[in-house]
């Protein structure tokens, strides 16, 4: 038996679909995969730094592994390792550091026998991080995540993201047709495209997104398709009728906002107004009306005076959406915003934040709500959590039923009955042969 190699992903998709990917390697070269909860010889902790939070979370994950076999290789990947690589090193029990590109050699530096005496730091400038690789995950028989894009060329002033991950770039849609095939063939029934800017698709091959889309619908095998995070920009009106009308790809959007003040979005280099944006919503809403929008904002940028957080509560209030996802500013080094006049206190956003949350709260309650009576399409999750089991439907309503090993990883029709006090819905499984759905 070789030796056991425990893996943890802090972050985004696009993280846990590298994170599959290196496991599957050193799986193939001998390793055994353990849980990260149990000993192992090498830790491997896919990291975020997109927020401040994000880092001290990566800086308790190797603590943890320390502590779990204080002997062990700790390895500390990704975007944090990538971007302060000598304060990951700085921390006690760290072996090595591999940044964005360095990862994917993971392999190589493992065949070194016993812990560095110094630790390792090998890690690329942005302008090295030019190489594509390819990933997908398939741990579990549900869901995949599919990396189609990597890299930005945006600048907004708050985001490392394109000095963390390089240039927009990608692969060929053929080389992703076959990767969808080979995600089919492992029993996995839905794909989400992830990236870093997707609807940027196409950079690197004179390709598009909207091609991508239309030549994955014909993969036989999998049954769904969902887009995650998609800059309103590069969400044109095309990619919504094609969505639409397609039987495989589902009505679910994630589009960034980040404010709901045009002076705020302005200072963040963001490429559209609210106006833009709220005609974006309603464009998807006026093709597809029972669509689910989840929508990112930031919370506490400089310069968001209470005026301005007012705008911006005021367009959330008022915007067709299903979902907020509420992100408390952070400065992250190297970034313009860090160095803006008129930060603001840390409790005032904190303060903002719960208000918004309780307005997303409200607004997914309300989405719900307004799907009451209607049967939807659902795929279950393949795991028994505490008796029950969840699943979504196709618009991303969480459906909650009694445990059923029958369930596991099937596409059941379902009767939308009530809301529970978890805030999750709870149907009826409508009596119609499996084989239509799964």
């Amino acid at each position: 038996m070789g030796k056991k190699v425990a893996l943890h992903t802090l972050g985004c998709p696009l993280n846990f679909a590298e994170t599959s990917t290196l496991a599957r390697k050193l799986l193939s070269q001998g390793y055994e995969r353990v849980n990260f909860n149990r000993k192992a010889d090498i830790y491997v902790i896919n990291t975020c730094t997109v927020t401040s939070n994000a880092d001290k979370q990566s800086k308790k994950k190797i603590k943890k592994a320390r502590n779990l076999n204080p002997e062990a290789r700790i390895i500390v990947v990704g975007c944090y390792a990538q971007l302060q690589p000598e304060e990951a090193a700085s921390i006690k029990g760290v072996d090595l550091v591999l940044g964005n590109s360095g990862k994917f050699s993971i392999a190589d530096y493992l065949e070194k026998q016993g812990k560095n005496e110094r630790t390792e730091i090998q890690t690329s400038t942005c302008n090295g991080l030019a190489e594509y690789h390819p990933s997908y995950s398939i741990d579990s028989r549900t869901r995949s995540f599919l990396k189609v894009q990597e890299g930005c060329d945006y600048g907004c002033t708050y985001c490392t993201i394109p000095l963390a991950r390089g240039k927009s770039r990608n692969q060929s849609i053929e080389s992703l047709l076959e990767q969808a095939r080979n995600i089919a063939a492992s029993g996995v029934k839905e794909i989400i495209l992830t990236g870093i800017n997707i609807g940027d698709f196409g950079r690197s091959t004179g390709e598009t997104f909207t091609g991508l889309i239309k030549q994955l619908e014909n993969v036989e095998g999998i049954k769904r398709y969902r887009i995650s995070s998609i800059e309103p920009n590069l969400l044109d009106e095309e990619i919504i009728r094609f969505v639409s009308r397609s039987e495989k790809f589902l009505p679910h959007f994630h589009i960034p906002l980040q404010s709901g003040c045009n002076d705020i979005l302005a200072k963040m280099r963001r490429k559209y107004n609210r106006e833009f944006f709220r005609d974006k919503i309603e464009q998807v809403k006026q093709h597809i009306p029972s669509a689910f929008v989840g929508v990112d904002v930031v919370v506490g940028f400089p310069g968001e005076d209470e005026e301005k957080f007012k705008e911006t509560f005021e367009f959330l209030e008022n915007l067709d959406a299903g979902f907020y996802h509420v992100f408390p500013f952070s400065k992250r080094p190297n970034t313009p915003a860090a160095e803006m006049d008129y930060q603001i206190p840390l409790e005032v956003i904190k303060q903002r934040s719960k208000i918004l949350q309780a307005l997303a709260e409200k607004k997914q309650m309300n989405f719900y709500k307004k799907h009451l009576g209607e049967k939807r399409k659902v795929l279950f999750e393949s795991c028994n959590q505490n008796g029950k089991i969840f699943g979504y439907t196709d618009n991303y309503i969480k459906i909650e039923k009694k445990y059923h090993p029958d369930l596991a990883g099937k596409i059941k029709k379902v009767s939308l009955k009530q809301i529970n006090p978890q805030g999750n819905v709870e149907g009826e499984i409508l009596n119609e042969p499996s084989s239509s759905f799964g």
